[in-house]
């Protein structure tokens, strides 16, 4: 090792040092958060309970996001968040989770131990090297007129003194060498121990959002049931009726009045293409045929021509998803620009469709007022559970003021695309 190397390798351990160091207000000050969050919970029982503790425990995981960036960022590799999620978004639904969820306690015992191992972290690489320093140059210092100066117990009487300080300066600036970078990134591990989620925690969240994804679809499929059924009922089925006892009293007065038969005749066809338009209607709100027809590129830009804003597609793919995921791909996208002409205000839109790392990539955009949100009731709300049966996800940027951007995921694969003729 050069020289230079030396000289590198002790100014990198000396800024990992002191950058412990700086961690240290950090740590302590996270026990702040041990009684604010306690307070809060008899506090659930009057109204201003639920509020506070929903805002503390936001503050709270808010500043363990920050332990989890910098551990990962020591072990290079991602630390994600345990939390469950909860089932809907009411506050007295997402109180019950936060109390009921495991992680919120595994938090609150991680602050105290993060102070006092934060503190050692951070004391003990910088107290080595100070101190280290400090016997490497006790012999100058009592060269200097410091004859009070002591060091670990070695004074300027003690026999050989001069040779032992500097030599055990040095073993501390060795240790200091040594242990700087392991006690940093041991501090880094027992955040990762204590605030990452375990395999049975991960395992059991996986089943609770699965279940959670399965009771949505069978929901959302219930109603879909349903709308058809109304549908059919209120729309083709009364007009085929009516079509039958239009045709009955047809055939009753064909004989003596053909003109009367004629007119019930003509508003039978009427009837006919009226009800044939609703049959289609209905089949493309199931699935509609440029879908099948022209796959999603086809879909989403015809979607786009029929839009009353104008809507820039943007879309790459080298093959096809698979049926189901691209029927849920276009209605999330169908429903997010309804939503941009209903409430945005927005005078353009645009989508954008990738497929990356095994996962269908969507996003759609607005320059319109912002504000937008996942209400329990919004079409949001029904993009979110559409996509959650197919294991997907849905992001939502839309501050006050604009503008919106809706992101969608749903792990696919493609199947290549038909060679053109």
């Amino acid at each position: 090792m050069t020289d230079h190397d030396l000289v590198r390798g002790a100014g990198t351990r000396l800024r990992t040092a002191a950058l412990a160091f700086a961690r240290v207000p950090l740590c302590v000050i996270g026990l702040i958060l041990i009684p604010l969050q306690l307070y809060t919970y008899p506090l659930i029982l009057v109204t201003v309970g639920v509020p506070l503790m929903l805002v503390f425990t936001a503050l709270a995981r808010r500043y363990l996001a920050v332990h989890r960036r910098w551990a990962g960022r020591v072990l290079e590799q991602v630390i994600e968040p345990p939390y469950r999620r909860p089932a809907n978004r009411g506050p007295m639904t997402r109180v019950r989770t936060i109390a009921t969820d495991p992680a919120t306690w595994k938090d609150l015992a991680f602050l105290p131990v993060n102070a006092v191992v934060g503190v050692l972290a951070g004391v003990l690489p910088l107290a080595l090297w100070l101190g280290g320093a400090i016997g490497v140059l006790t012999p100058l210092l009592w060269l200097l007129g410091a004859d009070e100066t002591e060091f670990s117990g070695i004074s300027i009487d003690t026999p050989g003194g001069v040779v032992l300080a500097p030599l055990l300066g040095m073993a501390y600036l060795g240790l200091a060498w040594w242990g700087t970078s392991r006690i940093v990134r041991w501090h880094a591990m027992l955040v990762r121990f204590m605030l990452a989620p375990s395999a049975t925690a991960a395992l059991t969240d996986r089943v609770r959002e699965l279940s959670d994804s399965r009771a949505d679809t069978v929901d959302a499929q219930a109603a879909e049931l349903r709308r058809i059924e109304r549908d059919l009922h209120d729309g083709a089925q009364a007009r085929l009726v009516a079509l039958g006892m239009s045709l009955g009293m047809a055939e009753e007065l064909l004989a003596r009045d053909p003109d009367a038969a004629r007119d019930l005749l003509v508003e039978a066809r009427q009837s006919s293409s009226q009800a044939l338009a609703e049959l289609r209607d209905l089949v493309r709100g199931i699935h509609p045929p440029v879908l099948a027809d022209r796959g999603l590129d086809g879909a989403l830009r015809a979607l786009a021509l029929a839009h009353p804003l104008p809507v820039e597609v943007d879309l790459v793919l080298d093959g096809r998803p698979e049926a189901p995921v691209e029927s849920a791909a276009y209605f999330a996208v169908a429903e997010t620009l309804t939503n941009v002409a209903k409430h945005s205000g927005a005078t353009s839109a645009w989508v954008r469709v990738r497929h990356e790392n095994g996962r269908l990539a969507l996003m759609i955009g607005d320059n319109g007022r912002g504000g937008a949100e996942a209400t329990e009731d919004g079409g949001l709300r029904g993009i979110e559970r559409r996509l959650g049966a197919f294991d997907g996800t849905l992001g939502i940027a839309s501050p006050s003021g604009g503008p919106t951007i809706v992101t969608m995921e749903l792990p696919c694969a493609l199947s290549p695309a038909p060679a053109s003729a």
